[in-house]
C-alpha cells in the first residue's frame, strides 16, 4: 500500500510540476508570447513554426490553443492560420517529451534550489516568476525519478506480476484510458512521460504504452474543447478544428501501431525511447499531412459550428475570456474592451431616450397648442348680429 501511495504521489507531483511551468511561463512571457504569435503568423509554415516555439516554452498545447483562440475571437487571426499554429503546438509538446525522456535527474536539485531562492527573494517580479518555472522543471524531473523507483518495487509484487501477465492489448480501450487521463491531469505531456516511464519499468507492455500515447494526444484536443465550451463561437472553432486533426490522425495511425513496433522498435532501443519517438512521429506526420488541409478543416469547422445570427442576443460580442485569467495583461485588455462595448450600449440607449424625450416634448407642445386654441375659442365673446 505504501509503494502504491508513493507512485500516486509521484504522478501528482509530475502533473503539478507541469502546471507550475505552464503558469509561470505565461506570467513571465504571456504578453510577449502573444505578441510573437501575432507578428509571426503570416503563412501556414511560419504559423506552425511559431506554434512549435511557443509550446516548447509553455509545455502545453492546450495553453497555446487558448492563446490563439483568443486571437481568433478578436478577429486578429484567420481560422486556417490558427489551425496551422495548433499543428505546430502538438509537435512542440512531443519535442519536450523527447527532451524529458533523457536522464536529467541531476538537474532536479539544482533547478529546485535556484528556483526557490529566486522565488522567495523576488516573488512579485519576473525573476521570482522565473524561479517558479525552475521549481516546476525540478519537480517534473524529480517526479519522473520517483515514478521509476516506485514502479520497480511494485513490479516485484506477485499480484502485480499476475495482473501484467494477464493484460491483453485492446487498442480502443487504451486510447480511451489515455484520453481520460490526459483530460483528468490537464496535461498530455505528463501522461506521455508517465507512460514512457511505466514502459521502461516493464509495468505496461510497449504496445499498450503506444495506445495510451494515442489516447493522450486525443485527450489534449478534448481538453481544449471542454475548456472553451462557454466561450464565443470564434474561440471554440480553433479547439474543435484541432480535435478534428487529432481524430483523423488517430484513426489513420491506429492500424499501423503494429508496423511501428515491428520495424522501428529494433532500431530505437529502450522502451521509453520508443514511446516518446512514437509520440513525436505521430505529431510530425499529422502536421505534415494536414498542413495543406487547414482551409478544408476550417470550412468543416465553420459548418459544424456556424456563426450565430447577429440579430439575436447570442450573437453579440463577448470580450471577457476566462482563458485570459492566467495572464493579467490580457485579462485587463479584455475587460477594457468589454467596458467599451458596454459604454457603447449605454450611449445607444441614451440616444434612444433622448429621441423619446424630444418626441414626448413635441407631442406635449402640440397638445398644449390645441387646448390653448380651443380655450381661446371658447372664451372669445360671440359676435352679435
Amino acid at each position: 500500500m505504501k509503494h502504491l501511495l508513493n507512485l500516486l504521489a509521484a504522478i501528482a507531483l509530475l502533473v503539478w510540476g507541469t502546471h507550475l511551468v505552464r503558469t509561470g511561463i505565461l506570467r513571465v512571457f504571456g504578453a510577449n508570447l502573444r505578441h510573437v504569435l501575432a507578428r509571426s503568423i503570416s503563412n501556414r509554415l511560419t504559423a506552425a513554426a511559431s506554434g512549435i516555439g511557443v509550446t516548447a516554452l509553455v509545455q502545453s498545447s492546450t495553453a497555446t490553443s487558448l492563446i490563439i483562440s483568443s486571437f481568433v475571437g478578436q478577429g486578429l487571426v484567420a481560422l486556417p492560420l490558427a489551425l496551422a499554429v495548433m499543428l505546430g503546438a502538438d509537435i512542440g509538446t512531443s519535442v519536450m517529451a523527447v527532451v524529458f525522456s533523457f536522464d536529467l535527474s541531476w538537474l532536479s536539485p539544482l533547478f529546485i534550489f535556484v528556483g526557490v531562492v529566486l522565488f522567495i527573494s523576488k516573488q512579485d517580479t519576473n525573476i521570482g516568476r522565473f524561479g517558479r518555472v525552475l521549481i516546476g522543471l525540478g519537480l517534473m524531473l524529480l517526479a519522473l525519478r520517483l515514478v521509476t523507483a516506485s514502479t520497480e518495487v511494485l513490479t516485484q509484487a506477485p499480484a502485480v506480476k499476475a495482473l501484467l501477465a494477464s493484460l491483453s492489448s485492446d487498442l480502443l480501450l487504451e486510447i480511451t484510458v489515455g484520453a481520460f487521463l490526459a483530460v483528468a491531469s490537464y496535461s498530455s505531456l505528463a501522461i506521455v512521460l508517465l507512460t514512457a516511464t511505466l514502459a521502461a519499468s516493464s509495468v505496461i507492455p510497449i504496445d499498450v504504452a503506444l495506445g495510451l500515447v494515442l489516447g493522450a494526444n486525443l485527450g489534449s484536443g478534448l481538453l481544449a474543447v471542454i475548456t472553451t465550451l462557454r466561450a464565443t463561437f470564434e474561440v471554440r472553432q480553433v479547439p474543435l478544428g484541432n480535435l478534428v486533426f487529432k481524430l483523423l490522425g488517430v484513426a489513420i495511425t491506429a492500424p499501423f501501431v503494429g508496423l511501428w513496433l515491428r520495424h522501428a522498435r529494433p532500431y530505437l532501443g529502450e522502451p521509453a525511447t520508443v514511446v516518446v519517438l512514437f509520440h513525436l512521429t505521430f505529431n510530425l506526420l499529422v502536421g505534415l499531412v494536414f498542413i495543406g488541409w487547414t482551409q478544408v478543416i476550417a470550412r468543416w469547422v465553420e459548418k459544424l459550428l456556424p456563426k450565430p445570427d447577429k440579430t439575436t442576443a447570442s450573437g453579440r460580442p463577448h470580450h471577457l475570456d476566462p482563458s485570459a485569467l492566467a495572464t493579467p495583461s490580457l485579462a485587463i485588455s479584455c475587460a477594457a474592451r468589454e467596458a467599451l462595448y458596454q459604454a457603447d450600449v449605454v450611449e445607444t440607449m441614451l440616444r434612444g431616450v433622448l429621441e423619446v424625450i424630444k418626441k414626448t416634448i413635441s407631442s406635449w407642445q402640440e397638445t398644449c397648442a390645441r387646448w390653448t386654441t380651443r380655450w381661446m375659442s371658447c372664451t372669445r365673446p360671440s359676435s352679435t348680429t
